[in-house]
Order: C-alpha cells, then structure tokens, then sequence
C-alpha cells in the first residue's frame, strides 16, 4: 500500500501567525512507520521526499509516484534508505542486505525498490542530474566526529554516510547523530543554511519520553513536540535543534543548492529570541 502527502511551502510571514496545530500540519510528519505501507511526504522544499516503509512480513515495491511526473520514482531522482529496525532487503537491480543502522544510497534510474525482511526503512529523495553508483555504506565506512561537550549538554557522535568525504551524490547529504553520557541538546549552538533545507528524524526514543524541536526565524523561534519515529521539515530560513527529556537519535538530510555539510551561517546565543 503506497500512501503520498504532499507538503507546501510555508514562507516565515505565514508561519508567523500558526496555531500549534498549524505549525504541525506545515511541518511535523507523525505516523510514517505503519505496518505493510509506504508512506511518502512530498515536500515542495526542494522537491525532497521523506517516508517510510515497514515490509512487517510482505515485500513492498515503490516505483511509480504520480507527484513526480515519471514512469518510476527514480528516473530523475536519487534515494537514500537508512534502516532504523531490524536486518531487512532492498532490491533495486541489485539486492542489499542492511543490518540495523546501514544506509543504502541508490541513483537515478535504480528503477522500482522493493523492501523486505524485518527492516523499518525510512526514505529520503530528491531530485537528480546524474547516475552515481548506488553503494550501501555500514557504520564502519561512515565518517564519524565528535563534537560538542557534557558541559553544554551536547556531547555527540556525528555519522555522515551519503556525504562528498564518504560518496558521491547529487544533491543529498544524510547521516544520523547519536549522544553520549545523558546530553540532550541537539545543533547548539544553532546555526541556517538558506540554500538547502533539511529534515530530521528522531528515533531510539522511549515512548514516554518527546523532543522539543526548535525552528523558526532566530528572533522569533517556535516548537514542536515530537515523539519517536516523526519527523520534522526545516525550511532554509528556519534554525533546526532540538532537546529531548530522555535518550534518543536523529536522521539528518539536506538537499538544496550544494552538497556542502558546513555550508552554513552560525546563530549567536545572543541573537536567539
């Protein structure tokens, strides 16, 4: 069962004046993990789609999504397929077996992707110009840095798979971020990147507990409240952290102008509102 939403753009005048519920029908993406579906969010913020499928027993095959116009999905996109659950397949020509926290990138023109075994596959595309070689990139292939500090709450280990130091893509950039020894705070200091937008998902999480994800203008910040397995969509002009009341992970993905991951502007502390 294939399922596809499509998301708007929102510029930061209209968010200005959203009720809670607005802002999370502009930009929170909640029940994309559902047992035997695929489901799809296709954004109009550089065309990037973010989804989810959970085979639970039964292969599902993506292919054709009618938003985008073509005979298959990937006849003019790339994809990148990180597994947050159980050993499971995909096959797109080739087959790849992917253990808990791989990331499988597939180019434009891999055809139909079928998903199998006990895997829970979250989805990212968007648009391409060339075929690179699809590769499937396990935690040991990974470029992985440590950052921030127990001090300021955000001691963290940073993956970055389909990333230039890693592979070769088009336009996306993903890789996941996990925290050590109890610090909560995600991408603080904060910082924007205005020629690419990005998606977060958060995951690991205990079902008590929620990240409180912080957008908006930085004079003018807003949140959302996020459980496990949802997501959230920053536009360019927006910041992006986040902390949590208990432990858990987050996917990052970007798409936009370049496939630079510090092409970004910082936010001062002070400037924060």
């Amino acid at each position: 069962m294939l399922t596809v939403e499509t998301l708007h753009a929102r510029s930061p005048e209209e968010t200005r004046g959203l009720t809670t519920d607005g802002l999370r029908a502009a930009f929170h993406l909640g029940g994309l993990f559902r047992a035997g579906e695929i489901r799809l969010c296709y954004t109009h913020y550089d065309r990037m789609i973010v989804g989810a499928a959970v085979p639970d027993g039964s292969d599902l095959t993506l292919d054709h999504v009618h938003e985008c116009g073509t005979a298959s999905l990937l006849d003019r996109r790339e994809m990148a397929v990180v597994n947050i659950g159980g050993p499971g397949t995909v096959t797109a020509h080739d087959s790849y077996a992917l253990a808990s926290g791989d990331v499988l990138y597939l180019p434009m023109g891999a055809g139909p992707v079928t998903f199998g075994g006990a895997g829970r596959f979250y989805i990212l595309s968007a648009p391409a110009h060339a075929a690179h070689p699809a590769r499937l990139i396990t935690m040991d292939q990974a470029k992985s840095f440590r950052t921030g500090s127990a001090d300021t709450a955000n001691d963290r280990t940073i993956h970055q798979f389909v990333h230039p130091d890693v592979m070769p893509s088009c336009q996306l950039v993903v890789g996941y971020t996990r925290f050590h020894g109890g610090s909560v705070w995600n991408t603080m200091p904060a910082h924007l990147h205005d020629r690419r937008m990005e998606a977060y998902l958060y995951f690991d999480m205990p079902a008590s507990t929620r990240v409180f994800h912080m957008m908006g203008k930085p004079q003018e910040t807003r949140h959302l409240v996020v459980a496990n397995e949802e997501a959230v969509i920053s536009p360019p002009w927006s910041i992006h952290c986040g902390a949590g009341t208990g432990s858990y992970a987050f996917v990052w993905a970007m798409a936009g102008d370049n496939v630079d991951y510090r092409d970004s502007e910082a936010v001062g502390m002070e400037q924060l509102r």
